[in-house]
Parts: structure tokens; sequence; C-alpha cells
């Protein structure tokens, strides 16, 4: 029986042959850090849903931030857990709040390290909805000014990006207006274009407090069925003036992040979210998987299938072996 002329296996008998013909790699610089921001001093309050994530003083994420930029990584992202929260979520856009608080503290230890921003109200209400709650309904267009002024709030205080990530329809020209309308034209949009309502946010939930008292987030986060739409919602957030989207969550979503990317030419980012870090943790400590190839299989996972850059609980981790 004659060989056959095409052998692939020429090409991967070794470390440096498979390096020479890799055709996605992964960087520092392709990822975001998503950092949590408490009050007091000295804090470093351990995360139990999600190990090794912390929710850190303002202090401490300026020293945090001074290592995130030693590393390479391309940016950081900021959510605030208040002291105190209320129906309207006021302290996401009180100009003093934790966040823009943040921004200020690592825009003067670290200024050119980017600054994202996210944009929503659940973190800071009573009720931990994403707007204006009734008891039964969101009202869209009662949450509109409260997103537009977080969001006017975090670019005052220094914020390169501001990232929505509440689902409003209409908020990203909401907040587009009231930048602009302010003078903040330069601060940019990173728009979670499309969120889907997903069972792998419970991490995050408990690490930022912000689990619904009641009801769900179905009516406008997305339904997990749906691909066709996001395309829909990328196009609508774009015609706004988003200058990037995002998909969330990023691995049961590959499908929709290649979709995207075929879509669209302006930068496509991908959010690999707390339940898919703290499995790869978990399964990781009871010895069932390797943790270092599973991340960064996940991760080439998610550029291969189209993302520029990865939010990911992993940058740190990725990036200190990245460097040896």
């Amino acid at each position: 029986m004659a060989f056959p002329e095409q052998r692939p296996r020429r090409l991967r008998r070794s470390a440096a042959l498979r390096r020479l013909v890799r055709e996605t790699r992964v960087e520092p610089g392709d990822l975001i850090y998503p950092l949590f921001c408490v009050s007091g001093r000295g804090v470093r309050e351990p995360v139990v849903s999600m190990p090794g994530v912390e929710r850190l003083s303002v202090d401490q994420l300026a020293l945090e931030a001074k290592e995130i930029q030693s590393l390479g990584l391309a940016a950081v992202i900021l959510f605030g857990i208040p002291d105190r929260k209320d129906d309207l979520g006021s302290g996401a856009y009180d100009p003093d709040g934790i966040v823009q608080q943040a921004i200020r503290a690592i825009k003067e230890a670290v200024p050119d390290l980017v600054v994202i921003a996210d944009v929503c109200l659940c973190e800071y209400t009573d009720h931990g909805h994403c707007g204006v709650y009734d008891g039964v309904h969101v009202n869209n267009d009662a949450t509109l000014p409260l997103l537009a002024r977080t969001a006017l709030a975090s670019a005052q205080a220094g914020a390169d990006i501001v990232a929505p990530s509440d689902m409003m329809d209409g908020r990203v020209a909401a907040i587009r207006r009231a930048l602009d309308h302010e003078g903040q034209t330069d601060t940019a949009i990173l728009s979670y274009a499309a969120k889907y309502a997903s069972a792998f946010y419970g991490p995050f939930r408990d690490a930022a407090e912000s689990a619904p008292s009641s009801g769900d987030r179905r009516g406008y986060q997305m339904d997990p069925a749906n691909a066709r739409e996001a395309l829909s919602e990328i196009a609508t957030d774009l015609e706004e003036g988003a200058d990037m989207i995002m998909v969330k969550p990023a691995l049961p979503y590959l499908d929709v992040i290649h979709a995207a990317r075929a879509a669209v030419r302006t930068p496509l980012f991908a959010y690999q979210v707390s339940g898919e870090y703290s499995m790869v943790r978990a399964a990781a400590e009871r010895g069932w998987i390797d943790e270092e190839r599973a991340i960064e299989e996940s991760l080439t996972a998610i550029r291969r299938a189209g993302a520029d850059r990865v939010i990911t609980y992993f940058a740190k981790q990725f990036a200190h072996r990245f460097r040896g």
C-alpha cells in the first residue's frame, strides 16, 4: 500500500515546528483583566466561588494596576461594590462613587494603562436588576438617563472606555449623546451587544453582590437559543455609536463570536465569564484536568473563533506563565 503524499504529522513532530505553523496565538496583550472595587484601605477580600479572585480597595487597585501593566495586559475593566444600595442605583453615577475613585487612582498610578468602566446598575440597586424596577418589570426608557449619567461620571473620572452591559434598548445612543454633549467625545464605547441570559454568571453575582432579589434577567438579556438575533443587536449598537462590540459569555457562544467576526470589521471582544473560570479552577483543584493547558486551550479557542481581545479572570495567571 502506497504511503500518502500528504503527511500532516510532519509539521507536528516537535514543539518548534508546531510553533512555526500555529495559526492562532494568544499573548498577554490580547487579554483584559476584570477588577472588583470596594471601599476601605488594605482590603483584599477573596471571592469564595472564584478562587484566586479578590475584591480590592482603591489603594490595592493602584498597586494591582502597576503589576498588570508590567505583565503587558491590554487593559482592566472595573466593577464596583458600593457600601450602600438603593432602588435607583445612585452609587453608579455618583462622581465620587467607588468605580470613579478607582479610575482616578489607577490613572494616577499608571497613566498609560487602558481603563474600561463597566456601565450597569445591578451592583448598585437594592433589587439587583440592571435598571429601574417596579417589582415586576425593568423600565427600559426610564433606565437610559441613569446609564448615561453612569457612563459620563466614569468618563469624567478618566476612563478611556465605557462598557454598557445592561442590555437596555437604545442605551448606546443615550450614552453617546451624553458623552458628546459634555465634551467627552474621545471616550470610546465598548458595547456588550450580545449578552446572553446565561447560567454561567453565578460566581460573578457572588463577587459583585448583584443577584436579583426577585425575578430574573431573561426579559432583557438574550435568549441562549438565538444566534441571528445577536447580529441584529450588534448592528443596532454600531448604528447607535458603539466603537467596539462584545459577546458574553465566550466558550458557549463561539459560533456567535465567529458569526460576528464575519459580519463586522469593528474590534470584537469576548468575555470568558466567571462560571467558565470557576469550572476550570474547580476541576483543576480536583486533579481532573491540567489547569494551565485548559486555560491556554480555552483562550486559544476564543481567539480562533474571531475575538480580537478576551476579558478573562485568567489574564494575570496566563501572563505570568507566558513570560516564564
